[in-house]
């Protein structure tokens, strides 16, 4: 039997756009600005710790970088080429930041495993004052990304430098004692606790990125329960064929079949289910009306 089809789209955009490409901005100048001063104060000093925290700092920076990027290449027009615009980079950027920082950590239990078979001075009181300061930046860089944790592409981003504020920590107690004790062999351990840390952040955002690029449904979304809300909008007799999944670090997308008692009702009914799609974050929603005698023989 041949069947008529009504698609009904809907879509909006994100206000926040802007404003997150500038937080990421100042977030990159800031954190590529002081990983230099970082990264020389650790080769004076003689610190792995302070050495390690510059290069997870460099290696934000460029992950804030690339989230940047990203982010601006996800409010570009869609093409005929590519339909649903270019929001994907920001996933794409999510996953390239998680494998940059497993690399971080490998680089740091090698430098680690040297160190202590090897252990070099180290000048504590250099180390301590520096890394407060770096402290202090990471904080405000944190605090400037906190906001947009919704987007995954920003997640990541917000992800490195919490790795930064756990390296920053460390690098200030490792300073301490050793300019208390002389004891240097917390410099590699705290550089492995500092590894630990950003290994656990690494792998939550490697999930979350191959998740996205995997179609998945996003892990905010129970589908089930979606698909009941839907279904108890009134007028809606079933909801089959649901699917959610992410066009970008924020945009969520939905499509459905939604058999309805009364055709005439469907612009009322597809008001009611916006609203609840909009109420679970999705902006992006496709719903297919049919009516009883459209049923079909198998239904998911």
């Amino acid at each position: 039997m041949a069947h008529s089809h009504d698609h009904t789209h809907h879509h909006h955009g994100s206000a926040e756009a802007p404003d997150q490409r500038r937080r990421l901005l100042a977030a990159l100048l800031l954190t590529w600005g002081y990983a230099l001063i970082e990264a020389l104060a650790g080769w004076r000093g003689g610190s792995l710790a302070l050495l390690a925290d510059a290069g997870h700092m460099i290696t934000d920076g460029a992950a804030l970088g690339l989230a940047l990027l990203a982010a601006w290449l996800a409010t570009r027009p869609a093409s005929h080429r590519h339909s649903y615009g270019f929001g994907r980079a920001e996933l794409i950027a999510a996953l390239i930041n998680a494998l940059a920082m497993l690399a971080v950590v490998a680089g740091i239990a090698v430098e680690a495993w040297e160190r202590f078979n090897a252990p070099r001075a180290v000048d504590g009181p250099l180390v301590s004052a520096v890394a407060l300061v770096g402290l202090g930046v990471n904080l405000l860089v944190a605090w400037m990304l906190s906001h947009g944790q919704d987007n995954l592409n920003v997640r990541g981003a917000f992800l490195h430098v919490l790795g930064d504020v756990a390296g920053s920590v460390a690098a200030i107690v490792a300073g301490l004692v050793i300019w208390a004790s002389g004891w240097t062999p917390i410099d590699p351990l705290l550089s492995i606790l500092i590894g630990g840390l950003v290994l656990a952040a690494s792998l939550r955002l490697l999930r979350d990125a191959l998740h996205g690029l995997m179609d998945g449904v996003p892990f905010s979304i129970d589908l089930a329960q979606l698909g009941r809300e839907l279904a108890a909008v009134p007028g809606v007799i079933e909801v089959h064929d649901l699917h959610v999944w992410a066009l970008s670090g924020q945009r969520l997308a939905l499509t459905a079949h939604v058999r309805v008692k009364d055709m005439a009702a469907w612009p009322a009914i597809l008001d009611a289910l916006q609203h609840e799609a909009e109420e679970h974050g999705i902006g992006h929603t496709t719903f297919q009306p049919e009516t009883v005698s459209w049923a079909p023989l198998v239904r998911h």
